[in-house]
C-alpha cells in the first residue's frame, strides 16, 4: 500500500482498510481484503482517497463488479475525514464502464447503457443477502449448539438475548454481529423481543424442523464455500502468471 506521506496518512490508510474490510464479495460473503481483491490503498493529504481492486479473471460479471465499487465507494466514503473514494477495477473486460460510472455516481443501467439493468441488480443484491444470511445463521447456530444450548432454546431465543448470550470461541461474536448485521438488512431492524433465529422469510423455527433447516442453511454455505475456493484459485493463478511476465527485479503488488 502506499500513502502521501506521514504518520498521519498511515493512520488513515488503517481506517480506510478498516471499511474495506467490512465490504465483501457479494456472492460469496468474504470480506474482499481477505479474499485478496484489494491491490493497492492511496491516500492523499486532501482526503481523497484511490483504492484499486482487481477480481480473479478479465471476465467476472460486471454486475458483480460494480456492486463491489459501489460497496468500497460508499463504506470509505463514510469516514468523516475523505473528501472523495475512488475505487479503481484493474485489468477487467469492463473496467472502463464501471470506473467511469461509480465515480459518478451513475445506476448501473446508466453506467452500461442497453446492457445494464439496474432493477435486476437490485435483485440480485437481494439474493445475495438472504443468502447471507442463511450463511451466517448456520455458522452462528452451529457455534451455539457446539457449546451445548439445546435446540428448543435456540428456537426461542430473542434478539436481546442473543445479544446478551456468550458465543464462545475466538470468532464468537464476530460471527453473532455479522449474523445481527444481515438480519437487519434482510429483515429490517428487529425489535429487542423479536425471535432471534427464523427463516430468510421471517417464519418461526422450530425443534421438529431444525435439523432439516440446519441441512437447507448447510448447503447454501457449502455452494459459497465452493465459489470462494474457486475464486481464490483463480486469483492465484493470475497473480503467478502477472508475476511472471514481470521483469527481473520488479516487484509484485501486494495487499
Amino acid at each position: 500500500m502506499s500513502t502521501a506521506g506521514g504518520a498521519n496518512e498511515a493512520g488513515r490508510e488503517a481506517e480506510v482498510l478498516a471499511c474495506l474490510a467490512a465490504v465483501t464479495d457479494p456472492e460469496l460473503d468474504e470480506p474482499v481484503t481477505d479474499l485478496g481483491f484489494v491491490e493497492n490503498v492511496t491516500v492523499g493529504a486532501d482526503g481523497a482517497v484511490s483504492i484499486d481492486f482487481r477480481l480473479p479473471t478479465f471476465w467476472c460479471a460486471a454486475n458483480f463488479a460494480y456492486m463491489m465499487a459501489e460497496d468500497m465507494r460508499d463504506a470509505v466514503s463514510a469516514l468523516p475525514w475523505v473528501t472523495r473514494a475512488v475505487p479503481k477495477l484493474l485489468d477487467h473486460m469492463c473496467a472502463e464502464q464501471v470506473n467511469r460510472g461509480v465515480a459518478q455516481g451513475l445506476e448501473f443501467g446508466a453506467a452500461f447503457g442497453e446492457a445494464g439493468d439496474d432493477d435486476s441488480l437490485a435483485k440480485l443484491r437481494t439474493t445475495f443477502r438472504r443468502k447471507a444470511f442463511q450463511g451466517r445463521q448456520e455458522a452462528l447456530l452451529r457455534a451455539l449448539l457446539a457449546q451445548g444450548l439445546e435446540k428448543a432454546a435456540l428456537v426461542a431465543m430473542t434478539v436481546c438475548e442473543l445479544e446478551r448470550a456468550t458465543v464462545s470461541g475466538t470468532e464468537g461474536a464476530n460471527l453473532r454481529r455479522r449474523y445481527l448485521d444481515m438480519r437487519a438488512r434482510v429483515g429490517g431492524p428487529a425489535d429487542p423481543d423479536a425471535l432471534a433465529f427464523v427463516t430468510v422469510e421471517g417464519a418461526p423455527l422450530s425443534v421438529a424442523g431444525f435439523d432439516e433447516h440446519l441441512r437447507a442453511l448447510a448447503s447454501v454455505r457449502i455452494a459459497m464455500e465452493f465459489n470462494g475456493a474457486l475464486c481464490r484459485g483463480l486469483l492465484a493463478a493470475r497473480d503467478r502468471a502477472s508475476a511472471s511476465t514481470k521483469p527481473e527485479g520488479e516487484a509484485s503488488p501486494g495487499p
